[in-house]
């Protein structure tokens, strides 16, 4: 397989500097066919110093959340590989086109890059907590989940257009546990998960708290699995469904 990109990046609260330049190395390395920005809540005049280095800019008043800024970006894509990248631009451009490449060659239907593979270099180092606590995420996420990797939160990953069509209405999270969500899904529709490598830098100034990231996530994990042991046609999970009232997904969303 190959085709064109289309790269969505949401943003909050962004280095509208550093967005600039990282823009501009992911237009140098990669030449997608589209970059569009999804920004949440952008402060006066800052879409208007992005609009010469993005293809496309949606601004929307409000806090939508990493996860639903992602959806509503590759809702908007037509091309044959959706990526996404964190604005932060910890991941660097040259990283983020080996994460497409698994994708874009065939080999997988999905890509997701990983700080925390053993070939994985991390350049700068976050805080001993949120290191721990996304540790003990990730260990307690291989155990529950179905595709084994060894990171699912990492900021880069690229999905094929069809495999998105598979997973986009099973997704439900509107912020930043979207991405274990999506490879959740992902492993239980039987897609092609690859797990790739990346140098990685950590961006102080994380709009996030580490502690309620953590029971987020949590919570979030409990919900994906049980979402996917749906999807593999579980009986208990089925029953359970039937006493809850199921929330609505992301792309039904207005």
């Amino acid at each position: 397989m190959s085709g064109s990109v289309g790269v969505v990046v949401p943003a909050y609260r962004a280095d509208v500097d550093r967005l600039r330049e990282y823009l501009r190395s992911i237009e140098g390395r990669i030449d997608p066919a589209v970059i569009r920005i999804e920004y949440d809540a952008p402060r006066p005049g800052e879409a208007d110093r992005l609009a010469d280095v993005a293809t496309a800019i949606n601004t929307v008043p409000r806090r939508r959340g990493k996860g639903a800024a992602i959806t509503a970006g590759f809702e908007a894509l037509d091309t044959d590989v959706l990526a996404f990248v964190d604005a932060d631009g910890a991941t660097p451009a040259a990283e983020l086109t080996n994460v497409i490449d698994p994708v874009q060659s065939g080999r997988a239907d999905l890509a997701a890059g990983s700080r925390r593979h053993p070939d994985a270099e991390v350049m700068t180092h976050q805080t001993r907590t949120r290191r721990h606590l996304g540790d003990a995420f990730a260990w307690f996420a291989r155990r529950m989940l179905d595709a084994d990797l060894y990171d699912y939160q990492c900021g880069a990953k690229a999905i094929t257009a069809e495999g998105w069509d598979r997973v986009r209405d099973h997704l439900y999270e509107p912020g930043f546990a979207w991405d274990v969500e999506l490879i959740a899904m992902a492993g239980a529709l039987d897609l092609r998960v690859e797990e790739v490598p990346v140098q990685w830098y950590d961006r102080p100034g994380s709009t996030v708290s580490p502690v309620r990231a953590s029971l987020e996530l949590g919570q979030a994990l409990l919900s994906a699995r049980h979402r996917a042991k749906r999807l593999r046609n579980s009986r208990l999970h089925g029953a359970i469904a039937e006493r809850r009232d199921e929330p609505t997904a992301l792309v039904e969303e207005k």
